[in-house]
């Protein structure tokens, strides 16, 4: 009976040592699931920030340089008489060379 015992200490004794020495499995795994997370918190900040470029060149700042040009009262002006004389979007966008889009900002503010 005290052979047993000896040998059970010993053996926990031996396994206790070799468990420093073996590679810890969960760490590797936590550390595979960390480098997962910065590869992705990384790809997602660059298609943000590519995001915000795109946004910056299809939305325009200013509407037209000719609209810069004429002045916004001038151009305004032109595009509210021309709307309420009848003409289309289309029509007035061909003769102010303002797109369609500006065209409808501009009645929309002229409304309210």
């Amino acid at each position: 009976m005290f052979e047993l015992i000896i040998g059970l200490v010993i053996i926990s004794i031996v396994l206790f040592i070799l468990s420093f020495f073996i590679s810890d499995r969960f760490k590797k795994i936590e550390d595979q699931i960390e480098l997962l997370s910065l590869n992705q918190m990384q790809e997602s900040y660059q298609t943000n920030k590519k995001l915000k470029v795109l946004e910056e060149e299809l939305l325009p700042t200013n509407i037209n340089t000719d609209f810069k040009s004429q002045g916004k009262s001038t151009m305004t002006q032109r595009i509210e008489s021309l709307y309420r004389s009848g003409h289309s979007l289309s029509e007035i966008s061909q003769l102010t060379k303002v797109s369609e889009y500006d065209i409808e900002q501009i009645i929309h503010t002229l409304r309210s």
